[in-house]
């Protein structure tokens, strides 16, 4: 770093794993830009050396990246590109003003690279640009598949996306007469407090290693470093530092709602209602998010609705004021500040609602959420820390356990039988795997590897395979919390397709249903993602052994055993046929040979009594014929969230 920074800041670069199968990495690298080119190095203190360099003439463009799918698992969320040469370059800032100083940095120094007059006889320069990611082998602003193909919004260099003009910098003349940027005012070491991240335990946190912290719920702690995705270094008030799992705690600030233990993310309205009803409590209450972008509803259990004695679950949007400062409310006449605030109050007062709220159904009836892993970078597990207990079941690949992890966890344990899968390339895998955390994905803790057989760990569901949990209740379910099962599917799908993961097993050797595992909340998640990769089993990828999911493969697996997130979303299709038949088997009466023959010939399966006529044609558009023309799961969860707003209107 000899020449002198312009600007200097630690951000996410995203790489491309060249096997498409693979997760894409988003790695913390220490970014420099100068007069002549953009840097970034290896950001741990022991190891700064230069990763890679762009000149700034080789710049083509600089823009943001407009996210609309919502599709990055960075923890930073303001992502912008750097287009060179034939490459691009995705970096992603921790704010949208961190965003904006470095895009407008770049253009401003690459304006004074070149002449005025020079940019704008430069062909380099681009006229168009992508405004969307390049993933899955498309871009996903307009669905080419040619990585270099032209454009399709037109590009200002000298102003943002919205071609609006960009401020000016302050600068000066240098020596040899061509502008000097000035650069972000230094910050006082003794100001160095109000830049400290403060976050909130959601929950509390033993930590199972000596270099782990330990949390307690609302607890408050310093963020010393973010090592990756899932775990941060943090600090106590005592001063004492260690290793924290990321979704255990949440930002300290103003309007964050995830600290308050009466709100819960990623509820939809058929899942709270499921939630009030168990607790069945007067009052019972849940804080969610709404289905409009960036508005909330109260769901209130009541069981006196209209004096006549029948419980009811009422749902409240929040409301809004027009004008500065914004603040919020149920009743009309009670118009608070903040949420929190709102809350509080209908919390001693009903004011308008069938009930105050009494009880919120929350996070401190949850059990904590997976980790990735047990601790920071613990990938490989010791044997003797597993107590094995009742077999939970057994498949191609081995035996199924359920166990315990230093007598506090409990863990499902796979054995994996000798000669059954390719071990060395699945262990280097596993340790990519681990880091993939949702709470739609069942979560690998880690793998037993120095002996044999080969333990897998992973989270253990405490109601099994979802077919089985279909075929128990059958005659119990509607058609929303079908669908609400189906749309947890497609969230977990949809956070493998935007890190480039091809499941190719959702729709197991038997069943699409038994891919996917019910935990004690009735929360369905996907598992053993990735895993048909390293089975040896020659039937399994032969259309003519049983094994072979050929009920649930899309006709260019069957002709030619090409895999993408695309047959990923044919399997899925009959996936949420499965969950409106109730467990039953696709294509009962016809054999393999038979549903090769009318899969390729264009039969589909029927629509099941179950499914509304949108349902359907959404299992329609999993089935087209060309992979280009089924939707993403990015895509496909928009659609099962309206489907699940039209339904819940039409109850009302």
């Amino acid at each position: 770093m000899s020449a002198e920074p312009l600007l200097k800041e630690t951000l996410i670069k995203r790489s491309q794993q060249k096997r498409r199968t693979s997760p894409l990495n988003y790695k913390e690298r220490l970014f420099v830009l100068t007069k002549s080119s953009l840097s970034y190095y290896d950001g741990r203190a022991e190891k700064k050396y230069c990763r890679g360099s762009i000149q700034l003439s080789r710049i083509r463009c600089v823009e943001i990246v407009k996210d609309v799918g919502g599709i990055n698992p960075c923890h930073y969320k303001y992502p912008f590109q750097v287009v060179h040469d034939t490459n691009t370059l995705y970096v992603f800032t921790p704010s949208q003003e961190s965003r904006t100083l470095w895009i407008q940095h770049i253009k401003e120094v690459c304006v004074c690279v070149c002449a005025p007059s020079e940019i704008r006889d430069n062909q380099e320069i681009l006229t168009k640009f992508h405004p969307q990611f390049w993933c899955e082998g498309a871009w996903l602003c307009c669905r080419q598949e040619e990585k270099q193909a032209p454009g399709c919004e037109e590009y200002n260099l000298f102003g943002d996306a919205s071609r609006k003009p960009l401020p000016p910098i302050p600068a000066e003349e240098g020596k040899d007469g061509r502008c000097q940027r000035m650069l972000p005012p230094e910050v006082d070491e003794e100001d160095g407090d109000a830049l400290e991240e403060i976050v909130v335990a959601l929950y509390d946190f033993a930590g199972s290693e000596p270099h782990d912290l330990q949390l307690v719920q609302g607890g408050e702690y310093v963020i010393v470093e973010r090592c990756d995705l899932n775990w941060f270094k943090a600090r106590n008030q005592q001063g004492e530092e260690g290793y924290i799992p990321s979704n255990y705690v949440t930002e300290k600030k103003s309007g964050n709602l995830a600290r308050f233990g009466w709100y819960s993310n990623h509820v939809n309205r058929n899942k709270a209602e499921e939630l009030l009803r168990k607790e069945d409590k007067e009052g019972a209450f849940i804080v969610r998010e709404s289905s409009t972008q960036g508005t909330y509803t109260v769901s209130l259990y009541t069981k006196s609705a209209a004096g006549k004695g029948g419980a009811a679950i009422k749902h409240y949007r929040i409301r809004e004021t027009r004008g500065m400062p914004k603040q919020f409310y149920l009743a009309g006449k009670h118009v608070f500040n903040s949420i929190a605030e709102l809350i509080n109050y209908h919390q001693h007062n009903a004011a308008g609602l069938v009930a105050r709220l009494r009880y919120p159904v929350g996070k401190q009836d949850k059990s904590a959420p997976s980790t990735a892993g047990f601790s920071y970078e613990k990938w490989e597990i010791n044997p003797s820390d597993l107590t094995f207990m009742k077999e939970l079941g057994s498949g191609q690949m081995g035996v199924v356990r359920l166990g315990m992890w230093r007598a506090q966890h409990q863990v499902a344990i796979k054995a994996i039988k000798r000669g059954a899968m390719y071990e060395e390339d699945f262990i280097e895998e596993a340790k990519l795997m681990m880091k993939l955390s949702h709470p739609k994905l069942v979560q690998l803790y880690g793998v037993c590897s120095q002996q044999r057989p080969i333990y897998i760990v992973t989270e253990f569901m405490e109601h099994g395979c979802l077919l089985d949990f279909l075929q128990r209740r059958r005659g119990t379910f509607s058609p929303a919390s079908l669908l609400s099962i189906c749309l947890d599917v497609c969230e977990g799908m949809q956070h493998l397709e935007s890190n480039s993961f091809i499941h190719r097993d959702l729709v197991s050797s038997h069943t699409g249903a038994r891919n996917c595992l019910v935990n004690d909340s009735l929360m369905v998640k996907v598992s053993d993602f990735g895993m048909a990769r390293y089975v040896l089993d020659d039937q399994y990828t032969s259309s003519s052994g049983s094994r072979f999911p050929v009920k649930w493969s899309p006709p260019e697996v069957l002709n030619f055993c090409r895999h993408s997130s695309k047959s990923d979303v044919w399997s899925y299709g009959v996936l949420i046929w499965e969950a409106f038949t109730e467990g039953r088997m696709p294509f009962e009466q016809s054999n393999n040979h038979e549903v090769v023959t009318l899969v390729t010939t264009g039969h589909r399966l029927s629509r099941p009594k179950l499914a509304p006529a949108a349902v359907y044609d959404i299992m329609q558009l999993c089935w087209q014929e060309r992979p280009d023309d089924r939707p993403s799961f990015s895509q496909l969860c928009l659609m099962i969230s309206d489907a699940l707003e039209v339904d819940a209107a039409l109850a009302n």
